[in-house]
């Protein structure tokens, strides 16, 4: 079968197939077109994992920071455990993604710029808080990010 057949057919059998082909060395064989785009998109895919993994965080963050105290209010139980899950899952996340990809470190400062507006925005829609009670810019630094203990102050807290 034409490899470019079985790339469109099925990625998965035309990745070990090309994996077979490069460990016998059969160089001639191998479909170099889509060899190129694959390698490509892994890379992107990367970025693309990193920045969905900022929205989410910085959207916790800026529930927690903006919104905590409101809902406290309303629910004398309520402390935002759901929320602190998930920024700790997605910190977890960063720092696996970040070792496993370290090549990703000089690109988390414009990752998370690019993240921020549509975190703010998943914020402003979750929350129904007024949009602008969100700054224009993220907040908030790489390092706060990715540090396990920063939780930014909340509304009516010193």
């Amino acid at each position: 079968m034409n490899p470019a057949d079985l790339y469109d057919r099925d990625v998965r059998v035309w990745a070990e197939t090309q994996v077979r082909l490069l460990k016998q060395g059969r160089i001639r064989e191998l479909d170099v077109e889509h060899l190129v785009a694959e390698l490509e998109d892994m890379g992107k895919s990367h970025l693309r994992e990193l920045e969905s993994r900022f929205i989410v965080l910085i959207a916790h963050l800026l529930k927690w920071q903006f919104q905590l105290e409101t809902l406290a209010a309303q629910w004398r139980d309520f402390e935002g455990k759901s929320w602190r899950k998930t920024i700790i899952e997605q910190r977890v996340q960063l720092a696996f993604l970040l070792d496993q990809v370290p090549s990703l470190k000089p690109a988390l400062q414009a990752a998370m710029a690019a993240a921020y507006p549509a975190a703010r925005q998943l914020t402003i829609k979750e929350t129904n808080l007024a949009p602008k009670l969100f700054p224009p810019t993220c907040p908030y630094a790489v390092d706060q990010l990715l540090d396990e203990d920063f939780y930014p102050e909340t509304e009516g807290r010193s």
